[in-house]
């Protein structure tokens, strides 16, 4: 069958009219040979998400972005978005989150998805949108508790130094001036004693010597002592003063009942008066042969008669 001129043309334009249209939906990032699903998700800000963006779920890219509008006058935004797997199937409770793909990366959709069989998202469906915090943001929450401690810090810093500069008049200065002179004066004399103490150190270097060696020598000699006395039978020794004691107690006990001469003396009343009266007459003898010792001692040549003992007129003396 042979085609006319004007067939021919026809056909090439409905090809041309169809290339365009197929490379145009292309540019944009839609494939029409291939059966997507197509979402839709609410947000009040996309936070600079584009079109042609990736959609991930789990980190697996699945589809991308179609299109971003506003929602009637409200000021939301309706972002239209493709799921390329059909075989993976997720609830339409599930999340859909606008996250960082790094520092300098931009945004992307991620599907957060949820298991319920009986509520599974079909095409045209509206999900639940939510925004992750960028790095920037976060860092703007964590610092904000710690600015406010920092200004809190530098109002307290700030009292200090008004205090510590009120505290500062003039009068203060001076004092601190003086403080410090005197400061260096007994900086100056220290240095000078700590002079005077080098040269007497130096001068009195072998007296140090020669008394540390004394102290050694001490030392080793109160160590042998300290060996001496450990190697002393302590329990003999010991023995011994408690058998020490005992006849001293044996002793104590027998002046007690009055044995022995000495216990008899300590107990024996009569004895005790004799030898009082024995002495006192041996005391009166010995007076009356002071007073008349020829009564008792005669040297004579030619010989004469004893003279007769007469009684003192006071005994006592």
């Amino acid at each position: 069958m042979k085609l006319s001129r004007e067939v021919k043309t026809g056909i090439l334009a409905i090809g041309a009219i169809l290339l365009f249209i197929f490379g145009y939906s292309y540019l944009k990032g839609t494939n029409l040979l291939e059966k997507n699903r197509t979402f839709f998700v609410e947000y009040g800000n996309v936070e600079g998400l584009a079109s042609a963006a990736p959609v991930t779920i789990n980190g697996l890219v699945v589809g991308k972005v179609l299109d971003i509008a506003y929602q009637n006058k409200t000021g939301k935004l309706i972002v239209k978005f493709s799921v390329e797997e059909e075989d993976f199937q997720f609830s339409k409770s599930s999340t859909v989150r606008i996250y960082s793909t790094g520092l300098i990366g931009g945004k992307s959709l991620g599907i957060f998805p949820k298991y319920e069989s009986d509520k599974f998202a079909v095409s045209g469906d509206t999900l639940v949108g939510s925004i992750e915090d960028g790095m920037l943001t976060a860092v703007t929450k964590a610092l904000g508790p710690l600015e406010k401690k920092v200004n809190v810090t530098l109002a307290t810093v700030d009292s200090l130094m008004i205090s510590f500069t009120n505290l500062l008049d003039e009068e203060t200065t001076r004092n601190l001036q003086g403080a410090i002179a005197n400061l260096n004066t007994t900086m100056k004399s220290l240095n000078g004693a700590s002079g005077s103490l080098d040269g007497l150190l130096r001068n009195n270097s072998d007296k140090l010597d020669r008394t540390f060696t004394n102290l050694d020598e001490m030392a080793v000699n109160f160590n042998s002592l300290s060996d001496s006395l450990a190697q002393l039978e302590t329990g003999k020794l010991v023995n011994e003063f408690q058998s020490v004691v005992s006849r001293f107690e044996d002793i104590a006990s027998g002046l007690e009942n009055g044995e022995g001469s000495v216990g008899k003396l300590l107990k024996d009343d009569a004895l005790y008066e004799n030898l009082e009266g024995a002495s006192r007459q041996l005391e009166q003898l010995l007076q009356d042969v002071k007073l008349n010792p020829k009564r008792y001692v005669h040297i004579s040549v030619f010989g004469r008669k004893n003279t007769e003992y007469n009684t003192p007129d006071n005994p006592d003396q």
